[in-house]
């Protein structure tokens, strides 16, 4: 094994989710492409070819009892980010909601955001 390269996120409407995920979050559309009735819609973070974020329909009822349960309430995934406090105020103000301001811990800087459904993001600047 080499890399993790995507990762599901089940979601209950996919526009929804890629306006979050692209306007709000700032991340990019990597593909979004109909094979059939099924769209294979992929976002990532500015600038990272090696992972992408599936962007799902949840289906089935155990798919749509996973939207926003996940990460079972802690962070699902994490971001890195080179300036946790310029990034912390630019997302709440485009609306995001985050569990608390950014803290300084021995791991960074970093503070917990949610997504449409309440899945949990953490956001992490790097120690100094």
């Amino acid at each position: 094994m080499h890399r993790i390269t995507v990762f599901k996120v089940f979601v209950s409407d996919q526009d929804q989710a890629r306006r979050f995920y692209v306007e709000r979050l700032g991340f990019e559309v990597a593909e979004d492409e109909r094979l059939g009735d099924y769209r294979w819609l992929l976002v990532r973070a500015p600038g990272d070819a090696g992972c992408a974020i599936n962007l799902e329909l949840a289906k089935t009822p155990e798919e749509r009892a996973l939207v926003g349960k996940q990460g079972a309430g802690k962070p699902l995934f994490g971001v890195e980010t080179d300036d946790c406090r310029r990034d912390f105020a630019a997302l709440r103000s485009r609306g995001v909601k985050f569990d608390g301001d950014p803290a300084v811990m021995p791991y960074g800087t970093g503070a917990t955001l949610e997504d449409l459904y309440g899945n949990k993001i953490y956001l992490n600047e790097e120690p100094k």
